[in-house]
């Protein structure tokens, strides 16, 4: 009989205060890392934000100090600092040190606001070394200062002022974070959404941690209108933007809409200021409102027989959508997706009243959008003939796989990795170096095409895109299936020079584009071969880059001879596999998409058709290049 262990009340563990937090910082910032610890000038923002939508708030500060500390700054009414009856300590202290407190639950301080639960600014204090807050608020400033969450002192009157605010400062906890490195570029791609989101709120980032201080103020009176202009400064756009706000039962709306010749489209959405990226009930009413609308107008006007369906109205569509309600019913943790189940007939019916008006207004317009769409429906029928003979493949010819492809033995697909490499001459090497038991082998042969230029007919008829989709085995567009997918690892294996960049960037934007359930799952990984080769006597070393040269010479001390990779077909096969695909050996990066509005726009940049976006681009950036082939 097994012993049972002794288990009774004493067993059971109360964590007091914020020490919760601090024991599981994950669950409630995400992670540790960089997008955590963004997070918590993102959590203090938010707040000066929600006073902003409150009508309170115009200016919002973010300043990074030499110190590695923050402080925001707004001018909104101030934290509440008056004694909390139930608890006789000042208000400013419950909700800086209380988890699941503050003015957002009733709806008389706030009727929509983005930090729901509570937990924001305790957080930040959680998990940092120390905070301050400093608040302006009836002609008196109020401080507090925490260590680690816990309050230093109570809350004490410092002076007389004239200001109205709050000033939060805080330093992130060494102890918590793998990185406490604030990314400046990083900062300003979420402010600058917010500012968009907000017309009217002014937010200034200063980075005070060099010699030369930087700021970047963010406003913009066009709102939406100059957000849409902005995503679309790299694309040739069709007509002017156009949008609209509406309200109707709790939901107030404003999007804005604009069309471009590009082939993709992109729909951004956020409910009360939370970028919803999975979209939710609001995004499908937008865009059946806007399928509908579009098929009224083609079929009143008499202009076509044909229907458009939803990823025909979609192409070269960016729009932006913003609502705000009271009550937003999220799925999961991380607010990625709206369930209020009542917003999508509320969106919808907002959505095809409106567009249903501007079109009949705007006949230009409406024929230039109605002609875009047209045109995409043509391409996705020779699309479908296209992808017809890949299906028949795919499905009653699965024995037969691209004769280029070298498979693997085994079929687990868990256990899998298809290194997709260009030429015959990689694909030689890597076909000697590799264990066949596992690693399969796609050379692609002849030029790869750049989707972000072509239209989806002439992308299916593409020999190496339909050897790509063939040696997946998932399908493509509406045919996808992720559970179908024979190999967990799709590597993208480029030689080391300029041509492979190139090459990369191109299967990339084939993935982004056409496989993005692929990166979503954690499937699409970048090998990273060697660029110098250094021997000294017997002893061999590899440099990834010049500065590993630079340490390697420098360890094995001169004279060293070093070779300089220009390609994988240039390593044998010994070498290779040491390098590039042994488990045990190589580097391999998993490529994620950490923002898809940054990924569409830098894959329209650099491979888009507009060339003065990609000029400023280069020398916007050109000073950071660290490896460049000539």
């Amino acid at each position: 009989m097994v012993e049972e262990l002794d288990y009774s009340a004493a067993d059971i563990q109360i964590l007091e205060g914020l020490e919760g937090v601090r024991r599981r910082p994950s669950m409630y910032i995400g992670d540790t890392g960089k997008r955590g610890l963004h997070h918590l000038i993102y959590e203090v923002t938010d707040n000066s934000i929600d006073e902003a939508m409150a009508g309170f708030c115009k200016n919002i500060e973010i300043i990074l100090k030499p110190d590695g500390s923050v402080s925001v700054r707004d001018d909104g009414r101030g934290i509440p600092t008056e004694i909390h009856k139930a608890t006789g300590k000042s208000a400013l202290e419950i909700v800086t040190t209380v988890l699941h407190a503050g003015g957002k639950f009733e709806k008389k301080a706030y009727q929509v606001s983005g930090g729901l639960h509570g937990v924001g600014i305790s957080v930040v204090n959680a998990l940092s070394e120390w905070m301050e807050a400093e608040i302006h608020r009836g002609g008196k400033t109020y401080f507090q200062r925490y260590s680690r969450g816990i309050p230093e002192k109570s809350v004490g009157i410092t002076g007389d002022t004239e200001y109205r605010g709050t000033i939060i400062r805080f330093k992130p906890d060494q102890s918590i974070f793998q990185t406490l490195e604030f990314d400046y570029d990083y900062l300003s791609e979420r402010l600058r959404e917010l500012a968009f989101l907000n017309k009217g709120v002014r937010i200034l980032l200063r980075d005070e941690r060099t010699d030369e201080p930087k700021e970047t103020e963010f406003f913009y009176e066009g709102g939406l209108s100059q957000f849409v202009e902005y995503l679309n400064r790299a694309k040739n756009r069709l007509h002017q933007p156009f949008v609209f706000e509406k309200e109707s039962s709790g939901v107030s709306m404003e999007y804005a809409v604009q069309y471009t010749d590009a082939y993709s489209g992109n729909v951004y959405s956020f409910v009360n200021n939370i970028k919803t990226i999975e979209g939710g009930t609001h995004v499908t009413g937008f865009k059946s409102a806007l399928t509908r609308s579009i098929n009224d107008y083609i079929k009143n006007e008499k202009i076509s027989k044909r229907k458009a369906g939803g990823d025909d109205v979609l192409e070269g569509l960016t729009a932006v959508i913003s609502i705000k309600i009271a009550d937003p019913q999220f799925e999961g943790q991380t607010k990625t997706k709206l369930g209020n189940s009542d917003v999508k007939g509320i969106v919808d019916s907002l959505v095809y009243e409106s567009l249903k008006t501007y079109f009949g207004e705007n006949p230009n317009i409406a024929k230039t959008i109605i002609q875009k769409v047209l045109s995409a429906i043509e391409a996705r029928e020779a699309a479908q003939k296209a992808k017809e003979v890949i299906r028949r493949k795919t499905v009653f010819e699965t024995s037969i796989l691209p004769g280029k492809l070298a498979d693997c033995s085994e079929i687990d697909p868990q256990k899998t990795e298809l290194f997709i490499v260009e030429g015959d001459s990689a694909g030689g090497s890597c076909k000697q170096g590799r264990d066949r038991k596992f690693q399969a082998i796609l050379p692609l042969r002849g030029k790869i095409l750049n989707v972000e230029k072509a239209p989806i007919h002439k992308v299916f008829k593409s020999d190496t895109i339909k050897s790509t989709i063939l040696s997946l085995g998932c399908g493509v567009g509406d045919d996808f299936d992720i559970n179908k997918i024979r190999y967990h690892k799709v590597i993208i294996a480029t030689d080391a020079d300029v041509d492979g960049s190139h090459i990369r960037t191109l299967l990339l934007t084939l993935f982004y584009r056409y496989f993005k359930q692929i990166i979503e799952a954690g499937y699409l990984y970048v090998a990273q071969p060697p660029l110098y080769k250094i021997k000294k006597g017997k002893t061999e070393k590899y440099a990834y880059n010049d500065a590993q040269l630079k340490e390697v010479i420098a360890e094995l001390g001169d004279p060293v001879s070093i070779q300089r990779y220009k390609g994988l077909g240039e390593m044998n096969p010994e070498q290779l596999w040491t390098t590039t695909m042994d488990p045990e050996t190589r580097t391999l990066k998993k490529v994620t998409i950490e923002d898809a509005m940054q990924a569409d726009e830098l894959f329209t940049i650099l491979m888009g058709s507009d060339v003065g976006p990609r000029r400023e681009f280069i020398e916007k950036y050109a000073a950071q290049v660290k490896n460049l082939d000539v």
